[in-house]
């Protein structure tokens, strides 16, 4: 009898234990199908509400001295979007306020940043005024690409046209090649920036967010432009600075035109970037009635060059040419040949207007599915 009641409470011991086991196998899989349920709908919302990932936007950055005179026309432009696929911010000098007597687009109302600064053409301050614009328009995580423009751009295509193209490569655009002829190296740069690093373009480049963030985040390239990249003493601002003691010794250095190029090469990213502007200047060295002055800015197109044939003419382009590197970049857009150019610059408000007024902007849908 003693082993009988022996057994039978082994065996009820035995019974107790599987279903504790069993009990226990229960919650633990009913914890862990709460645990992935929880983590699916997280990822589920995340995606629902990044607009990162569904709805990536691109920031117009423009470099104003104060109001956007061409306002007008980047109004016909924006309008063109009704996904919000834009954002806008605008540098213009400290204090100065985009509001209902400054703009006549409601697009640019508010729109300057509030860290502004007084910007010198050729010092580094219009460095500072481009990383001022970066740095604001990063809060916004749904900000994927970054243009810089000037108060007298224009865009060439409509919003469509132009976001897609834009988006369509995973790339930035800088206009960047080797300097080997002006001669704007300053040998004091080295070793932090060493010569075979050095390079030269357009400052109205298109940076995707990982380009943006190094920028931003540069703590060597920039202090070396601040010390070591400066323009050529000009005559004419001699009063207003001190007399060189030799001119001829001066490296005439624009940092803007050096400073984002130079920077990814420092990184060792030139891989990852489409080595051309989307912005078209003209630089007709015969433009200026001033021969000291020839060639410093590119052409201003007034009133009377306002024509459909120009604006054709730089939608034709589809090549561009680097004396320095022998080098001919064929445009492209999805794979297939393209025109080189978004936008242009640099208009008058009577130039960019009339063009408008002429449709010399509108584009049919047969240019817009041209390969």
């Amino acid at each position: 009898m003693k082993r009988r009641s022996h057994s039978g409470k082994y065996q009820f011991h035995h019974r107790w234990k599987r279903k504790l086991f069993a009990m226990l196998m229960l919650v633990f899989c009913f914890a862990c199908f709460l645990l992935m349920e929880s983590q699916y709908r997280r990822i589920n919302m995340l995606t629902l509400i990044s607009p990162a990932s569904q709805n990536p936007k691109i920031a117009f950055l423009f470099i104003a001295r104060n109001r956007i005179p061409l306002d007008v026309v980047w109004d016909v432009f924006f309008r063109g979007d009704t996904e919000n696929r834009f954002s806008i911010y605008v540098h213009s000098r400290p204090g100065f306020l985009l509001n209902t007597a400054t703009t006549r687009s409601a697009f640019f109302l508010d729109r300057q940043i509030n860290d502004s600064i007084q910007v010198e053409w050729g010092e580094a301050s219009m460095i500072l005024a481009e990383r001022n614009l970066l740095e604001n328009a990063l809060m916004d995580p749904s900000n994927q690409r970054f243009i810089f423009l000037s108060d007298s751009c224009i865009p060439l295509y409509n919003f469509s046209y132009t976001y897609d193209y834009i988006m369509s490569t995973s790339t930035s655009f800088v206009d960047s090649f080797a300097d080997t002829k002006d001669s704007r190296y300053n040998p004091k740069m080295h070793p932090v920036i060493p010569v075979e690093n050095w390079r030269k373009g357009s400052q109205w480049v298109v940076l995707t967010r990982k380009h943006a963030e190094i920028v931003i985040r540069d703590e060597s390239v920039f202090p070396m432009f601040q010390s070591h990249c400066k323009k050529k003493s000009l005559p004419e601002f001699w009063r207003d600075h001190p007399f060189p003691a030799d001119s001829s010794k001066e490296h005439n250095c624009i940092p803007d035109e050096h400073y984002v190029q130079t920077l990814l090469a420092q990184k060792g990213l030139e891989g990852e970037i489409t080595r051309r502007s989307l912005t078209h200047s003209s630089w007709d060295l015969s433009s200026s009635g001033d021969p000291k002055r020839r060639g410093w800015h590119p052409a201003t197109y007034k009133l009377a060059d306002a024509t459909p044939i120009l604006i054709q003419s730089i939608k034709g382009i589809d090549n561009i040419y680097y004396e320095t590197e022998y080098r001919r970049e064929w445009c492209t857009s999805k794979g297939k040949p393209s025109q080189c150019f978004l936008f242009a610059r640099k208009f008058t408000r009577p130039a960019a207007l009339r063009l408008l007024n002429m449709f010399a902007l509108e584009i049919s849908e047969k240019e817009i599915s041209r390969p």
